[in-house]
């Protein structure tokens, strides 16, 4: 008897759709596996058990039954993708990168020029710490899309983090051409790589070029200034940062914080006090006031840190 003329069927679903409305995860998967032991083709009723199966608690059985539904998606002429998307979906909430890309392997092994599986594979190997994989699914992604700058950066990227950072520009320029209008946006992506690599120089070169194609744009002033402190060129940091507030004095407290921050990790505590003074100067705010405190006890000046805690407290 066909599963169209097996009224029992529809009833049981049925009463599974009932019980799972009642939350009764338990009784509702037992009644969809005995309709899966009968009828294993039927994916509606494999859908169900992922879905209860997670709603239960039971990660690792919903997982399996969309291993199951993918399985059955990748035999396909056409992917539909429903059950791999859901799978993308619970390894990057769990953050299991071995399986993700896993998953994407699978996906792209039958699908191997769908750049959308080819941008999340190489995505899943970076992530993992696989810098060259990654440069190889990217360098084929760009081959499929030359013109696509988002491209050129992905590749950029994997090719900083596999210890080549010349080529990594090279790259993130390229997406500068192909976009020019957005040109100081790339050059600040690499920059900001060259900078957590505290590779500084480097990053105040493309910091300038961000200045020079955008001269407006007070962010770049300070992450130059940062880059200027961490080499200790506290005068040319200090006028940058007054560059930034000129451009945009509505965010001069925060500027002058941020300063005042950048300062306290290099350890110039003196200095950091009087930015984070002129902060207070522009906005007298709580946070600004606790953080001259730090730099006063840094300094060993504990009485002027006490008072700047008790101003902190009365704006509170």
């Amino acid at each position: 008897m066909s599963m169209i003329e097996d009224q029992s069927f529809f009833a049981k679903l049925d009463k599974a759709d009932d019980l799972l409305k009642q939350g009764q995860y338990g009784e509702a998967l037992a009644v969809l596996e005995n309709i899966f032991t009968r009828y294993p083709e039927e994916e509606p009723v494999l859908l169900r058990l992922a879905w209860a199966s997670w709603d239960s608690g039971d990660k690792e059985r919903s997982v399996a039954y969309w291993e199951m539904l993918l399985d059955r998606e990748l035999q396909r002429k056409i992917f539909t993708g429903f059950a791999y998307d859901e799978l993308v979906r619970i390894y990057k909430q769990e953050n299991q990168i071995e399986k993700l890309a896993a998953v994407c392997e699978k996906a792209v092994a039958v699908q191997p020029d769908d750049a959308a599986l080819l941008l999340e594979l190489g995505n899943a190997r970076l992530q993992a710490g696989k810098a060259m994989d990654a440069c190889r699914i990217y360098e084929k992604l760009v081959q499929l899309e030359d013109d696509n700058p988002d491209y050129h950066c992905r590749l950029g990227e994997a090719l900083f983090a596999a210890g080549c950072p010349a080529e990594s520009e090279a790259a993130y320029r390229q997406a500068g051409k192909i976009d020019p209008e957005l040109v100081d946006r790339y050059y600040f992506r690499i920059a900001d790589l060259f900078a957590r690599n505290k590779r500084h120089l480097e990053a105040i070169r493309l910091l300038e070029a961000c200045i020079d194609t955008n001269p407006v744009q007070p962010l770049y002033y300070c992450c130059l200034g940062d880059e200027l402190a961490a080499l200790c060129r506290i005068q040319e940091a200090w006028a940058v940062y007054e560059t930034a507030v000129t451009y945009d004095p509505s965010g001069a407290g925060a500027y002058y914080n941020r300063l005042g921050n950048t300062l306290m990790k290099e350890k110039i505590f003196d200095r950091a006090a009087g930015a984070f003074q002129k902060a207070i100067e522009r906005e007298p705010l709580a946070p600004f006031y606790g953080n001259l405190a730090s730099a006063y006890e840094a300094m060993g000046q504990f009485q002027l840190a006490e008072d700047a805690l008790m101003r902190a407290a009365a704006v509170r």
